[in-house]
C-alpha cells in the first residue's frame, strides 16, 4: 500500500492528480481521468456516483486506503474520498502495484 500512494505522490507532484467528488466527476466525464481511486471509507452517494461514472465513462478505478491518506499522499490539506490520475504511464504504474 505504501508503494501504490508513494506513486501517487510522485504523480501528484508532478502535476497529474486531480482531487475532490466534483472535479474527479468532471474529469471522468470529459475522458481525462486514467484512473480514479476511491477510499475504501467514501460515502455510499461518493461511491456510487464515481463506480457509476467509471463504468458509463469506461475509466478504471480502484478502491483502497482511507480518505485521510488519500488526501495527504495528494497533497490536499484535507481528506480526500476521490482521486483521479489524469496520466497513463502514471495510472499503469499504480494499477501494476495495485495487482501485485
Amino acid at each position: 500500500m505504501n508503494k501504490l500512494l508513494g506513486m501517487l505522490g510522485l504523480a501528484k507532484r508532478a502535476g497529474k492528480v486531480s482531487t475532490g467528488t466534483f472535479i474527479c466527476e468532471k474529469m471522468i466525464k470529459s475522458n481525462t481521468a486514467r484512473l480514479v481511486i476511491l477510499a475504501e471509507d467514501a460515502s455510499e452517494n461518493t461511491e456510487k456516483a464515481i463506480k457509476n461514472a467509471c463504468d458509463y465513462y469506461g475509466t478504471e478505478f480502484i478502491q483502497c486506503s482511507n480518505k485521510a491518506d488519500l488526501g495527504h499522499f495528494s497533497g490536499a490539506k484535507a481528506d480526500r474520498a476521490v482521486v483521479c490520475v489524469n496520466d497513463n504511464n502514471f495510472a499503469k504504474a499504480i494499477l501494476d502495484i495495485y495487482k501485485s
